[in-house]
């Protein structure tokens, strides 16, 4: 298992600073695949391509719409937040890629496949759930699914991933009889020169008391599984472990772990770990840890990525209907609906209410993109002029605590407003939809419906915070600060990092529009 030389790029840990999370890497010729969960964003199952390990861009989705539940709808003040499409299979067998996945709400577990990455893909579900279900495609072409929370459990699958095979093979391959905040799930299972290896992440009470990576190998399927924890490293932020994922090879022979590790309100994002192999155990890391710097094999070393994260002047075109497809960097907060938004003909996204909201969190069609660190910034301006009185529209730090600038019409006169959900513990670590309106922290009056607003995101380490600024068109550019920098916060309600997100809700009655003009994205130090 020697690493040939060539064509090296130094990589940074995280290898992407942003919410990415549960990262299932695999490689196919001289490029590589990475299947992140996107829960409730939609278009869904996000899949990342990049030829070096270092740079990744959007290369499919999976789906563009889920099963159409009220909640992914968000009907009746429902929502799905937190939920949607979890921790999923990446596979490529007999020149097809599959994908699998379940999702808790509707309690069934999907598969799809295609014969390219970008699709179209074709799906079919079971009626059950498979918790963090991972497809393996033997030697012999039997296919089987590795699931389960404490207890892990194989199950042989019909061929045509249509259901179990009766009378297949089916077996217990562990059960966690620990102390601990969480047991073994996230299966990651690998056929590696004879040996089948199981990877799982567990959080123990004990000891460094944080997620730590665990293996177990078998030199058959009928054979006990053994082994035990082979990571346990926090990178040096806090105690946040570093856990969860599989192994990748690159074409020189050399191996990867691609795990997972949550970074605050950034959100669960992927890094990369050198692993070796001893008596066919798996050794990760150096001494143990994390490098901050990876050394990887470029296999396109002139190859142009396209960004991850994007400016857009919604200058698209579109069908009869002012619909179009938007950039892949956007995705929706839910299920959107299209005839509540178009691209306007004077240029902007103009989105219209469509129900009453008593929140921001409510809103349908809030277009989102991942902010990224150490620290973006994002700019719009919007176009207040056709609101209805009690409606808001503006920029927000999407999060169940969220932050947002908005303007707003009170009997036609307009006014910023900044907003955000009070944050506590109880916020931060409850799944229940929040029915309360946003704290008003801040009010002012405007001259004009159309003001610029910015937002600026900083994800210092245990400092995370948003500061907004607004900007009116007869000022001559001068930006005013408005509030303090507020701080943000990752909460198991959304179960995702921070975005930015362009949204208007109707508080009072439905039917009130907004045009967001101008989106601007940069990155800065």
């Amino acid at each position: 298992m020697k690493r040939a030389e060539g064509n090296k790029k130094e990589n940074t840990n995280p290898i992407l600073r942003a919410d990415f999370p549960d990262a299932d890497v695999i490689r196919v010729g001289d490029t590589y695949y990475m299947l992140t969960s996107t829960l409730h964003f939609l278009p869904g199952a996000e899949i990342l391509r990049s030829y070096d390990l270092k740079h990744w861009e959007i290369a499919s989705f999976v789906f563009d719409t889920f099963e159409g539940t009220e909640e992914a709808r968000m009907k009746n003040e429902r929502n799905n937040y937190g939920y949607g499409m979890w921790a999923g299979s990446l596979q490529y067998h007999n020149g097809r890629f599959y994908v699998s996945f379940a999702a808790k709400e509707t309690c069934k577990t999907y598969f799809y496949t295609a014969n390219k990455i970008e699709g179209p893909w074709k799906g079919t579900c079971l009626n059950f759930y498979f918790h963090h279900g991972c497809l393996f495609f033997d030697e012999d072409d039997r296919v089987y699914l590795i699931f389960g929370h404490n207890e892990i459990w194989i199950r042989e699958m019909l061929p045509d991933l249509s259901g179990l095979k009766p009378g297949g093979f089916a077996r217990k391959l562990l059960t966690d009889s620990g102390d601990v905040w969480v047991p073994y799930e996230g299966a990651h299972f690998q056929k590696i020169d004879g040996t089948y290896y199981l990877f799982v992440v567990r959080w123990p009470k004990d000891g460094t008391a944080r997620r730590t990576q665990y293996c177990f190998t078998a030199k058959s399927l009928e054979e006990e599984f053994t082994g035990g924890p082979v990571f346990d490293d926090n990178g040096g932020f806090f105690n946040s472990g570093i856990a969860k994922g599989g192994l990748v090879q690159d074409n020189d022979g050399a191996w990867y772990a691609v795990l997972m590790q949550d970074r605050g309100a950034l959100g669960r994002c992927p890094v990369l770990v050198p692993v070796t192999f001893q008596n066919g155990q798996p050794v990760f890391g150096r001494k143990g840890k994390a490098p901050r710097v990876v050394e990887t094999t470029d296999n396109r070393p002139h190859y142009a990525y396209e960004p991850l994260y994007t400016s857009d002047s919604f200058a698209y075109e579109t069908d009869e209907n002012g619909h179009c497809t938007l950039g892949k960097q956007w995705q929706w907060n839910h299920e959107p609906s299209p005839e509540l938004w178009s691209i306007d003909p004077e240029g902007g996204l103009r989105v219209v209410t469509g129900k009453v909201c008593a929140n921001m969190t409510q809103a349908v069609n809030t277009l989102t993109q991942r902010l990224f660190a150490p620290a973006a910034f994002v700019e719009v301006t919007v176009d207040a002029s056709d609101l209805n009185d009690g409606d808001f529209a503006g920029l927000a730090a999407l999060l169940g605590c969220y932050r947002m600038l908005a303007v707003t019409s009170e009997l036609r006169r307009y006014h910023l407003v900044l907003m955000e959900r009070k944050d506590s513990e109880k916020n931060r670590n409850t799944t229940l939809p929040d029915y309360l309106p946003g704290e008003m922290l801040e009010k002012i009056s405007l001259r004009s419906p159309i003001v610029r607003i910015r937002m600026e995101a900083d994800f210092k380490p245990g400092a995370e915070t948003v500061t907004f600024y607004y900007r009116e068109p007869m000022e001559g550019g001068k930006w005013r600060k408005i509030g303090g920098s507020i701080p943000i916060y990752f909460g198991l309600d959304h179960f995702a990092g921070c975005r930015a997100g362009l949204s208007v809700y109707a508080s009072k009655k439905p039917g009130g529009s907004a045009c967001f003009k101008d989106f601007v994205y940069e990155m800065t130090e």
